[in-house]
């Protein structure tokens, strides 16, 4: 009866993400491929959510939350981005980059050391200005200076490095679930927003995640330093 019932309630999840999915992505041809793609769309993004809120819940994440976005939620301000989530602000509106140490010495080519990795991935705010000299200085200075500061260049992963390494897309990026244990950087702007819950990709490019940043600072065990200016 207990399975019957879950079964039940996944059905009508995935109806009213095919019901939302058909309006954000409107057509005038409705034959029977385009519904299967959007409900292949609306199933993908229950799959994610679901996967991902097993592994917050495992972690003892509580406050959190996965919300679908139109179509075009990227072509519209940041001030209706606000409003489809019930963010607090267009300052709790975040993203997840993966960056590249261009410079590490050749045998740096993983995340196996925290203090000096291949790959970080950093969580900014849309609103602030991401700076790698920041983390640079950051990076050298967590490793006493036994690194040389001309080892540390950091750019943005090419995409298909990002892919490769996390399992999300563009636009889908997050730090659960990752295929790769990246480090985590979290601007500390981010931590000084009141109140103290964010949103950030969710795994699908039109599925973010809203979660609560003390939660989130527990399980990601992130770096916490300013890495971006207004």
């Amino acid at each position: 009866m207990e399975e019957i019932k879950k079964l039940e309630t996944l059905q009508t999840k995935i109806l009213q993400r095919i019901s939302f999915l058909e309006l954000a992505f409107p057509s005038s041809n409705t034959n029977h491929p385009t519904s299967l793609s959007t409900a292949a769309a609306a199933a993908d993004d229950d799959a994610t959510a679901e996967r991902l809120s097993a592994i917050l819940r495992s972690n003892a994440v509580a406050d959190f939350d996965f919300k679908a976005v139109p179509a075009d939620y990227y072509d519209r301000p940041l001030e209706v981005r606000r409003d489809l989530l019930g963010a607090a602000s267009i300052h709790h509106l975040c993203k997840s980059i993966v960056l590249v140490n261009t410079q590490a010495p050749s045998h740096i080519v993983d995340c196996s050391n925290r203090n000096n990795s291949k790959y970080y991935i950093v969580v900014v705010q849309y609103t602030a200005r991401f700076s790698a000299d920041m983390v640079k200085n950051y990076l050298y200075s967590i490793n006493d200076g036994k690194v040389p500061k001309k080892k540390f260049n950091l750019r943005l992963a090419p995409e298909e490095i990002s892919n490769s390494l996390t399992g999300f897309g563009h636009n889908a990026v997050t730090c659960i679930g990752m295929k790769t244990d990246i480090p985590v950087i979290l601007d500390e702007a981010i931590v000084k927003l009141s109140p103290d819950y964010f949103w950030l990709g969710g795994g699908e490019v039109y599925l973010k995640m809203g979660v609560r940043t003390s939660e989130f600072i527990r399980f990601t065990k992130p770096f916490i330093f300013s890495c971006s200016t207004a």
